[in-house]
């Protein structure tokens, strides 16, 4: 299941404004049941006060005039149904949860009935005790109240704050739902960049990403589109040709002339034929998804020479291997194999006989590089970078190579992580044909 943010925030921004609303009722009910201790305590001090400055007049315990004060003081005290008992000890009697001898200020004492009394004792000057009681449910019930009051319009709140939340949730992700649509009409062989204005900055970055994106994609569209046309540009040509001489072929009546044919028609089927495996060697090497392994580059080297010594040896050519060490390296075996190759192919065919070659291995702790060393005529500075272009050949270059091998050993380059390059032989006329890697430990 796809996970809803809209759902997700209303939820989370819920339950905070729920746990919002007990915390405050909670500190409410501390506030107002501190505040109703302290309010009743100040109420049984100010009584007990009022007793005790009016003890000195008192008659004795049974005395009308004391049963008339003490009357008048019980009907002063009630508030609200609420019940303050003034007890004078010990002309009155004491009930069961008074204890017979308790210290002048306040406590808290338990009845049978298991209800709390709070009560205030006071010293009178007359040498008796004055204590005012009274329970402690009034006070609870003001805490309760006024926790209530302040729970319950949270409560009443939440529905109206979650619904406020999703609206302003909808309205401000509405901007991703119409770059989702934006993007769903992009043509998919020419996609085009999202403006990016009127959007929230913090979709800003994530746009800006996507652009960038597309133009990644438009650029290897445009790659895939020219590698296509030149393809059939260089397939055009031998199939042509090919085409020509089989018709030159039918027109011939000797077997001499058949055979003075059949070599031009051998030679285009040949190029026809490695342009061909070149096309798809580019092709599976964009698309191969390079395995490591542990690679040895030295042993890999030796093949590689042994493959081109016939070729080689043609052209009078000293082919031969430098390394100071063995090297092995973390790489896919075949995309390593097609970057060396092509290197030692390019400066086997374009060096001139007499010529020397040389595949030289250095290493060192952090990087490897592989180079193909020649002393042919080289390449210009300014040629170097586009010969890696596919089909790309320079004016006058000798052979009939269709461009492709460089193309497709820097392709494989990229595909492992590392690089290739071309450089001047720093002891002479020639070129230095260099793939560095990162060593990966």
């Amino acid at each position: 299941m796809t996970r809803s943010l809209q759902w997700h925030v209303s939820i989370n921004l819920g339950i905070a404004i729920v746990l919002s609303g007990l915390i405050a009722a909670i500190t409410s009910f501390s506030l107002a049941y501190a505040e109703a201790k302290e309010f009743q305590d100040d109420m049984l001090l100010q009584i007990a006060t009022l007793v005790a400055a009016d003890a000195p007049q008192s008659r004795s315990p049974g005395s009308d005039g004391s049963a008339q004060r003490h009357n008048a003081n019980v009907a002063a005290t009630r508030d609200s149904g609420n019940l303050v008992r003034l007890i004078q000890l010990p002309n009155d009697p004491a009930p069961s949860w008074l204890a017979g001898d308790l210290l002048p200020g306040f406590h808290t004492v338990r009845t049978e009935e298991e209800a709390q009394i709070r009560l205030f004792v006071r010293d009178t000057a007359s040498g008796q005790k004055a204590v005012v009681a009274q329970s402690t449910e009034p006070r609870n019930e003001i805490a309760i109240q006024s926790a209530l009051h302040a729970l319950i319009p949270l409560l009443i709140a939440c529905p109206i704050l979650a619904w406020i939340f999703m609206h302003i949730l909808r309205r401000d992700l509405a901007p991703i739902s119409r770059l989702a649509r934006t993007l769903d009409q992009q043509p998919a062989d020419r996609p085009e960049g999202i403006p990016v204005a009127g959007l929230p900055r913090e979709i800003t970055p994530f746009v800006h990403a996507i652009n960038r994106l597309l133009l990644r994609v438009n650029d290897l569209m445009a790659q895939q589109r020219r590698f296509i046309a030149d393809a059939a540009h260089e397939l055009r040509g031998p199939l042509t040709a090919l085409a020509v001489q089989a018709e030159n072929l039918r027109q011939v009546n000797s077997l001499q002339g058949v055979s003075e044919r059949l070599i031009p028609l051998r030679a285009g089927i040949e190029r026809a034929r490695q342009l061909t495996e070149q096309l798809l060697s580019l092709a599976r090497t964009r698309a191969a998804i390079a395995e490591a392994k542990d690679v040895n580059v030295s042993e890999m080297a030796r093949e590689l020479i042994a493959d081109c010594f016939s070729f080689a040896e043609s052209k009078q050519i000293d082919l031969g291997l430098e390394e100071t060490e063995p090297l092995s390296l973390r790489a896919s075996p075949e995309l390593l194999r097609s970057i060396l190759r092509n290197g030692l192919e390019n400066a086997l065919k374009h060096s001139p006989s007499g010529s020397v070659v040389t595949v030289r291995l250095v290493s060192n702790a952090d990087l490897a590089v592989i180079e193909v060393v020649d002393n042919g005529p080289g390449i210009p500075i300014v040629e170097r970078e586009r010969v890696f272009d596919s089909f790309y050949r320079m004016a006058g270059a000798a052979g009939d190579g269709s461009g492709l091998g460089l193309s497709i050993a820097r392709e494989a380059a990229l595909r492992l992580g590392g690089s290739v390059s071309l450089h001047e032989r720093p002891d002479g006329t020639g070129l230095v044909f260099r793939y560095e890697q990162r060593r990966r430990p």
